[in-house]
């Protein structure tokens, strides 16, 4: 073998990211139930990032991992980018284009 030897992660920490993950769940749930007018949306997308870095940086073993499995993950973070910015532009120059 090349003397590489995975890292043991202790259950503690998988305990916990579970335990951060399920708090950010709640907090989502309870954030629908007021109206924060356009921050609604911010405050959805602070969440659901901050739960896909947890994801990926400790189940997905981007923390210990390869240099190549963070970049293709770079690469997939940088591709959400593209197609969040494309997606809000269209959405935010809607009310330019009047039909009929």
């Amino acid at each position: 073998m090349n003397g590489h030897h995975p890292r043991v992660v202790p259950f503690r920490t998988y305990a916990a990211v579970y335990g951060g993950l399920l708090l950010f769940t709640g907090l989502t749930v309870v954030i629908a139930f007021f109206d924060l007018g356009p921050l609604n949306t911010v405050a959805a997308l602070t969440i659901a990032t901050t739960k896909a870095l947890l994801v990926g940086w400790f189940f997905m073993n981007l923390k210990y991992g390869s240099k190549l499995a963070r970049l293709v993950a770079i690469g997939g973070i940088y591709w959400w980018l593209i197609l969040l910015t494309v997606t809000l532009g269209d959405y935010f120059t809607r009310s330019w284009r009047t039909f009929g």
